[in-house]
């Protein structure tokens, strides 16, 4: 029974009758949608895809259409011939549809973000494996001259990155505090730290750290977070599940029409993940310490005591304002959690409490993508998440909640307009942006499905499938779908979509994307957008706070409204975002004030901002 302190607050009759009525269209959306068809883990729908799935946008006599604003596909011209490698070789082993993520990060100290793309690599056993060199992951640094076009340098070689092992994700941030982003990168069979040294060149520090974990994990989703608020960047890693070649096959996954077929992860037991304390913290020290057994992170099935974890994505962010972060996990297949920083190095689930583990008929989903935001602009904080194929996104919504309060979220994806228009799609990439600079965050999913012959099964199901991309309007929905004319046809090209990550590359202001492919080439997608609006973009320094200021929130006050957005690059699927902070102004042309909230719980005001500038802002001593 919950203490009088954790008990929700009492709501006025307007919000009470409000989020009634969310969850009523929540549950007739839901069944309208499920009445359509049967769901199936594998399969997906009947429903055609074609350039656009994602239904009508609105009303052309209506507010509510979409401006136009075109990504344009820059991959080739940019610089950009990475093309990930799977290792495929027809055994179908379950790793091999999982593809990889993206990190934008300012390798080089010099300003503008550049490019990491993890990779995959051969199995041992396979014969290119002893005759060929291995594929690694890929660094690009960023050497656009001001004003002119985007271009990106391979500087992969001599890197230290440039180390062949079946990587999957990429999680970025100064852990010692010297000024320069330290890399990790999570895959089958562990993970592994570097060290920037400076001028693009890293160093392997994953034994030393003391954050090798146990042998033969597989990690996925990971996080640069300050857990325990002491200036420095401590380590979440999530795996994935218990998993080896010879389970796979023995398992050995069949699909009608197909034959052996990748496996469902629920052929598989599921895996606790590791954190680690950071014990250093300073410039040139590498210390971590192993704290998972203590931290209230490993959740264990209480039937089983088997680990319930079987995690793809990861939040982090602070759900109850009272300044210590919280993380929100993402599982595949089994219940989604949610931990609150009890202040003490140890953290409390409260998912299913919270509403967040299951949707609305109680059941487990396919969870690949995740994201937290106040898409809003008010206190209310929404937890994205892209679901597989015949499962919608979800958006988990709640009230702003006080220190000590009850987590109380209702999935809101069919009243917000992000549910039934992505049924069909099987989703992974997912990220809150403001892609139109008109002050409020848009989503955008990158999809693609795990089956490469799913086609002869389901004739109407694409392997590769378009991204979506879902304007925010405001009001209720919040969200409508963009087409093609008014998002641009390369944004929409059918690929097997799963990392993805935004970055102002060009330095003009508006946020540019990178989509990942399993085995082929990403997509680098310039933001054409020329509506005239204006924007503030931020670059914070913490002192006492982590250098990066990861956690940090900004809020910003133009035109009546008030943005707030959380120094988080962590988000999506496998992959992390730039660490500043784009804020769009539309058509207003001053700030009347900007608020920062450092992770070490000091605030900060600054006044007479001047848009279309980025400024760097150090935690005042």
């Amino acid at each position: 029974m919950p203490t009088s302190s954790e008990l929700p607050r009492t709501e006025t009759p307007a919000k009470a009758s409000e989020r009634s009525l969310r969850q009523l269209l929540f549950v007739l959306g839901t069944l309208g949608v499920l009445a359509a068809g049967t769901v199936w883990w594998l399969v997906g729908s009947t429903r055609t895809l074609g350039p656009n799935p994602s239904g009508a946008h609105g009303s052309r006599g209506s507010k509510r259409v979409p401006p136009v604003v075109r990504f344009t596909d820059i991959t080739a011209p940019a610089g950009i011939n990475f093309r990930h490698e799977n290792g495929a070789r027809g055994q179908r082993l379950l790793p091999e549809t999982m593809g990889g993520g993206v990190a934008f990060f300012d390798c080089d100290q010099d300003g503008d973000p550049d490019l990491l793309f993890v990779n995959s690599t051969y199995w041992p056993d396979d014969p290119r494996a002893q005759t060929q060199a291995k594929p690694t992951a890929a660094l690009y640094r960023n050497d656009t001259v001001a004003g002119g076009p985007p271009r990106f340098t391979d500087i992969t070689a001599g890197s230290g990155l440039d180390v062949g092992f079946y990587g999957m994700g990429a999680a970025v941030g100064d852990f010692d505090n010297d000024g320069r982003a330290d890399v990790l990168l999570t895959g089958v069979g562990g993970s592994r730290l570097f060290r920037n040294l400076g001028g693009g060149k890293f160093e392997d520090v994953t034994r030393t750290a003391g954050i090798a974990g146990p042998p033969g994990k597989w990690s996925t989703a990971a996080a640069w977070v300050d857990l325990d608020n002491d200036g420095d960047l401590d380590l979440y890693v999530g795996n994935y599940v218990g998993w080896s070649p010879e389970i796979d096959l023995q398992v050995n996954n069949q699909l009608v029409g197909v034959g052996r077929a990748y496996g469902r992860p629920w052929n598989f037991p599921g895996e606790k993940p590791q954190v680690y304390r950071n014990e250093g913290g300073r410039p040139g020290v590498v210390k971590f310490s192993d704290v998972s057994a203590a931290s209230g992170l490993q959740v264990t099935n209480p039937a089983t005591g088997l680990p319930a974890a079987k995690t793809l994505a990861v939040a982090p962010i602070d759900l109850n304002n009272d300044g210590w972060m919280d993380l929100v996990v993402a599982n595949d297949t089994v219940q989604n959690f949610v931990f609150t920083n009890r202040h003490d190095g140890t953290f409390t689930e409260v998912g299913e409490m919270a509403g967040v583990a299951f949707d609305a008929f109680g059941q487990a989903r396919g969870a690949m993508g995740i994201d937290a935001a106040r898409f809003r602009n008010d206190d209310a904080v929404g937890i994205a998440i892209g679901n597989f194929a015949n499962e919608m996104n979800a958006l988990y919504v709640t009230r702003r909640a006080e220190p000590g309060e009850q987590l109380l979220f209702t999935d809101e994806a069919v009243s917000e307009g992000i549910g039934p228009a992505s049924q069909a799609l099987l989703k992974f990439g997912l990220f809150f942006f403001d892609y139109d600079l008109d002050g409020r965050l848009d989503v955008l999913t990158a999809n693609g499905h795990i089956e490469d012959e799913i086609e002869k099964v389901q004739p109407s199901t694409r392997y590769r499938q378009p991204a979506q991309l879902f304007w925010n309007a405001g009001g209720a929905p919040a969200f409508s779908s963009v087409d093609s004319a008014h998002g641009g046809p390369d944004l929409f090209q059918p690929v097997v979509g799963r990392g993805s990550a935004y970055a102002d590359i060009d330095g003009d202001g508006d946020l540019d994307v990178v989509i990942t492919s399993l085995v082929g080439p990403p997509l680098l997608l310039r933001n054409d957008q020329q509506l005239g609006h204006h924007w503030l973009r931020l670059k914070l320094v913490g002192t006492r706070s982590n250098r990066d200021a990861i956690g940090a929130w900004v809020h910003v006050k133009s035109g009546g409204r008030t943005q707030s957005r959380q120094v988080m690059p962590t988000k999506s699927y496998l992959s992390q975002s730039e660490l500043p902070l784009t804020f769009g102004l539309g058509t207003n042309q001053t700030v009347d004030e900007v608020e920062i909230e450092w992770p070490s719980g000091r605030k900060q005001r600054l006044t007479q901002i001047t848009p279309n500038q980025v400024l760097t802002v150090k935690e005042a001593e």
